[in-house]
């Protein structure tokens, strides 16, 4: 098989070299999926240079990157129902804790990692499930279901941000979302019912008055250090907060008392790490939302695999309008 590795951090253009292995073949309740796609994601790109917290060396002699993709089953292991050979399927958890990720022509892994992906939908859209799409889905739905209620989407113009947007209409809620320039219609289009500025100085009393003086019921968080304040300002009595990133201050002040006031629910969002009945739950959503035809997931962009280092250095410049994609058949 053809895969993009690296032996050591650095930038891109410099330590991703295109190499030629061998894919292990599957072992016991394992499947090999031939890929078409892969999904290159932030934390992608931060272990590649090395930025990961706690990281400080390669784990193992190289690294295949990327967790996310797309293809069809090849070849399974002992135990699994031969139903699944030429499958569609779209991956999770391809590089984690494992040396090969989903940057190659074939993956081989657990067959719990390799989801049956509808017919209707493409390879592109399913190599942006992983991530993006389990960290909409778990953000919007695991305190509950939405209907009815209230959703506040923090950054509703990114990836998971855009997602989380369809979700929630999906999941029957009134959907507020914040974003900024061109983000703002893109949030609107997605479906959310009000957009703010997430600059405003007076945002928080922008969100209440735009959910008629009420408090939200969840808030989907892409920055809690910086809309902490925000956040406990615009919280319902009993809310959910399901903060996924907090790049722009990594060690925020949280306001304990206003939140412990209103008896709120905190939950910090690692997608790598749900457990078994989260995953379920969270896989079941997605299935659901685009068996629905709910969800429209954009890429910006598709790059050939010899071209892996632009596609990560797209990412790393920020200010993209969907997905970046490897394209590997």
């Amino acid at each position: 098989m053809q895969a993009i590795v690296y032996r050591a951090f650095g930038p891109a253009a410099e330590v991703l070299k295109q190499e030629t292995f061998d894919c292990p073949p599957p072992g016991p309740g394992e499947v090999t999926v031939n890929l078409a796609c892969s999904g290159v994601n932030p934390s992608d790109v931060k272990a590649r240079a090395g930025a990961r917290v706690g990281v400080t060396e390669l784990p193992w002699p190289f690294i295949i990157p990327h967790s996310d993709g797309a293809g069809i089953i090849s070849a399974i292991g002992e135990g699994v129902s031969t139903d699944r050979l030429g499958e569609r399927v779209w991956v999770w958890n391809g590089q984690w804790r494992r040396p090969f990720g989903t940057a190659a022509t074939r993956i081989t892994l657990p067959e719990n990692q390799a989801v049956a992906l509808p017919d209707k939908v493409s390879m592109e859209t399913g190599a942006c499930l992983g991530i993006p799409g389990q960290t909409a889905a778990f953000t919007v739905f695991n305190g509950g279901e939405v209907d009815g209620g209230t959703v506040l989407v923090q950054g509703g113009a990114g990836t998971v941000g855009l997602l989380a947007v369809q979700l929630a209409k999906w999941g029957g809620a009134r959907v507020i979302a914040t974003a900024r320039g061109t983000g703002i219609d893109r949030a609107r289009a997605a479906g959310a019912d009000v957009v703010l500025d997430y600059g405003d100085p007076d945002l928080a009393t922008r969100i209440l008055s735009a959910n008629d003086g009420a408090p939200v019921d969840r808030i989907v968080e892409v920055e809690f250090g910086i809309n902490a304040d925000t956040d406990a300002e615009v919280i319902a009595e009993n809310g959910h907060i399901c903060a996924y990133g907090s790049a722009r201050a990594m060690t925020p002040a949280m306001p304990f008392y206003p939140l412990m006031f209103k008896a709120v629910t905190l939950e910090l969002a690692l997608i790598y790490l749900l457990t078994p009945r989260q995953r379920q739950a969270t896989i079941a959503r997605l299935t659901a939302a685009l068996d629905a035809g709910a969800l429209d997931i954009p890429v910006a962009h598709i790059y050939d695999m010899t071209d892996c280092a632009a596609a990560h250095e797209a990412v790393e410049a920020g200010g993209r309008n969907g997905a970046i994609l490897l394209r590997l058949q």
